[in-house]
């Protein structure tokens, strides 16, 4: 079938070798991947990517198979996380590596398993349910804040601050310093978007030297005076007797901030155009707390704030026919591709909460999948339940374009009128 509908002009596609051209900077292609995975979808859910250099994977089986295969991994063998580098001197990425080495993102068990259990007990969904008070008097008060008379951008009036707020009061860490995380998070995870320069690294590096710092001023301090903040569990949190050592602290400190706002940022602008695009009164899609939550999953499966996730393979295999992956070398899992997978979802471009074949792989699966997913979810549900039922008439002031940003698709702006 797709052998009769030509490709979008700005990708090529050998079906012989299944390598794939395209520009992961290409405007046509990150304002709307959606096209060029459609017909992906149609010409090979498998595919070398070239302007990365490794194999993909975009139908939502095999995405969903992968992340659980234990013989793939987020540690790289060699035993540097995150070692592709501009060069091979890592010297000037001390203090970042010092942060990758002992993230719980990028490690395996039995590290992994000892990092994720004590983290863990703060993040379960009974534990988190507890906050749903205080997201909504969040939400409200941003939501008060908003200036009636003219155009308001969503994302940093709205989105941004309320995960960043709450991911700081969980830790304990003075909230003004909002903006300052983010900026700090921002520099460093722009470590993982394609075509980094050296300033790039540069830049986080400095960023988590000084995030780092900042981190242990307050670790210090909790431990003469602890308190009922997660920085406090996490510092008499025990595991078979082990605690987290400091490293780790920090490292777990920063993932969940870091991790703790980034995509919920993205996830929460993309839905409001995701809702918004539907026409008609949005707060259809909130009547009960059973709607909210199917209209929130088809959000994350519609729009994912994170389209591609990679792993490190940990021996020979042989994914499929002529497809053979060697130890070290990466995959690349395509979550926003996996999503739209018509053979797993009906009209897969169809924005349907009610959908019988409701799932997604935004969360990720397996060991890896998202910690902060119960709380991501409790935000999502309660800021924009919060946001159509103060404000039904709200429509877009202009209509908002993506970043350049492959791995993490989210909005430039957002600018509604009330």
């Amino acid at each position: 079938m797709t052998d009769m509908i030509p490709p979008p002009p700005y990708l090529t596609f050998d079906p012989a070798t299944r390598h794939l051209r395209l520009d992961p900077h290409e405007p046509a292609f990150f304002l709307n991947p959606y096209e060029a995975y459609a017909w992906l979808h149609g010409a090979s859910n498998a595919f070398f990517w070239e302007e990365f250099g490794f194999w993909c994977f975009g139908g939502f089986e095999e995405v969903n198979r992968l992340l659980r295969d234990r013989r793939f991994g987020r540690q790289n063998p060699a035993g540097i996380p995150d070692s592709r580098g501009i060069g091979q001197d890592r010297a000037h990425l001390k203090a970042f590596d010092g942060i990758e080495a002992n993230s719980m993102l990028e490690l395996e068990p039995p590290v992994h398993t000892r990092l994720r259990t004590l983290v863990n007990r703060a993040f379960v969904s009974r534990q988190v349910e507890r906050l749903r008070p205080r997201v909504e008097a969040l939400a409200n008060e941003l939501i008060d804040h908003f200036d009636p008379a003219g155009p308001v951008n969503l994302l940093p009036a709205f989105a941004a601050p309320l995960p960043i707020t709450i991911i700081a009061e969980m830790l304990g860490v003075p909230v003004e310093m909002g903006p300052q995380l983010l900026d700090w998070s921002h520099q460093m995870v722009a470590m993982y978007m394609h075509g980094r320069t050296r300033e790039t690294e540069d830049t986080a590096n400095r960023a988590a030297r000084e995030f780092s710092d900042f981190l242990r001023g307050y670790v210090t301090e909790r431990r003469k005076k602890p308190g009922d903040d997660l920085l406090s569990l996490l510092i008499s949190a025990q595991e078979d007797g082990q605690k987290l050592s400091e490293d780790e602290l920090v490292s777990s400190a920063i993932l969940l901030l870091n991790a703790g706002h980034e995509a919920t940022v993205h996830q929460t602008g993309n839905a409001v155009r995701s809702i918004l695009a539907q026409g008609g009164d949005s707060r259809r899609f909130f009547t009960s707390p059973e709607a909210t939550a199917a209209t929130v999953e088809e959000c994350l499966r519609f729009d994912a704030p994170l389209h591609m996730f990679t792993r490190y393979a940990y021996q020979e295999i042989e994914l499929a026919p002529g497809i053979v992956v060697q130890p070290g070398q990466t995959v690349g899992l395509l979550l926003g591709m996996a999503n739209h997978d018509p053979n797993a979802f009906a009209n897969p471009s169809a924005f349907n909460p009610g959908r019988e074949d409701q799932k997604n792989v935004s969360f990720g699966a397996g060991i890896h999948f998202c910690i902060g997913a119960p709380l991501a979810r409790l935000e999502l549900q309660v800021s924009l339940k919060t946001l159509f039922d103060r404000h039904p008439r709200l429509h877009l002031a202009e209509q908002p374009s993506f970043r350049d940003t492959y791995h993490f698709h989210g909005l430039e702006a957002l600018s509604v009128r009330l």
